[in-house]
């Protein structure tokens, strides 16, 4: 997570200890990450990664090499994967080595999450598609009228990290109009009328990036005449996702339900921001 590397440079400064920042500073045709994408590298850690690989292996000796020598000079190397580590990839590169210091960190911007999502449920569908969330560049808002459902802990023992964000809440449906615009929405709730009204409630906002329902097409069906009967705009209505989840992944356990879900909502958030992508070109 490149946003989690940056709070790693963060702590590290703080707290003195000598890194070396490894950026991606220009690419050429086919290579493993996009321009600026950065690697922390410390006389005994690692956060981030440049592509994995020799690539990545070359660069981290050559991290360790700048620290160990005391350079204090930003140093650029140039990569031809082909001939230079024998990759696969075929493209070129050039990687940026400086000591981490407050410049360096200056210079290294604060990327925008993937999306920002209201996750609205916290039974064991909602739980496995927070666990995979947990992984990623991303805000979630996870909500739930019952505590008790919240984990404290993911599996393993390993704590939350701080971008999701649990919330018990009496009128679960009222937090939807805390949500930024153009956020993700995902509904699977332990309640059928619950669901009902989280759906209104997003429906009538409209500015949703996405919004998803779990449940069959019956369900949808369902819920479609009663929204409409509500007096939601059948475009609008139109809009809900449901069934959830990315088409040809079969399965009903949470966990593959989780996958085909996230999978949807990382497609969405990359439709949502390549026009702003190609216009910032």
């Amino acid at each position: 997570m490149d946003r989690a590397t940056r709070r790693a440079a963060e702590q590290a400064l703080h707290a003195a200890e000598s890194a070396i920042v490894v950026e991606v500073a220009s690419t050429q045709g086919s290579v493993p990450r996009e321009r600026g994408a950065r690697m922390l590298v410390g006389k005994d850690f690692t956060a981030g990664t440049i592509g994995g690989g020799h690539l990545e292996l070359q660069a981290l000796q050559a991290a360790r090499d700048i620290l160990a020598g005391g350079e204090t000079i930003a140093q650029v190397q140039a990569v031809a994967l082909g001939p230079t580590l024998g990759q696969c990839c075929g493209g070129a590169l050039t990687l940026r080595f400086e000591r981490l210091d407050a410049e360096a960190l200056a210079r290294w911007p604060l990327s925008p999450p993937l999306l920002r999502l209201q996750l609205y449920g916290a039974g064991h569908v909602g739980r496995a598609i927070a666990r995979l969330l947990a992984t990623l560049d991303v805000e979630v808002d996870w909500i739930d009228e019952r505590e008790a459902e919240f984990p404290p802990m993911q599996e393993g023992g390993a704590p939350w990290p701080a971008h999701i964000r649990r919330h018990c809440v009496d009128a679960v449906e009222a937090e939807v109009r805390v949500a930024p615009p153009r956020s993700h929405y995902l509904v699977l709730t332990h309640s059928h009328d619950l669901d009902l009204r989280i759906a209104e409630a997003i429906l009538r906002r409209g500015d949703f990036a996405f919004f998803g329902l779990i449940g069959s097409k019956t369900k949808r069906a369902r819920f479609v005449h009663r929204l409409e009967a509500r007096g939601i705009a059948p475009e609008l209505v139109a809009r809900m996702t449901c069934p959830i989840g990315v088409e040809g992944v079969t399965g009903k356990s949470p966990e593959i339900v989780a996958v085909a879900a996230v999978a949807q909502l990382l497609q969405t958030a990359a439709a949502v921001t390549a026009p702003a992508a190609r216009e910032s070109r």
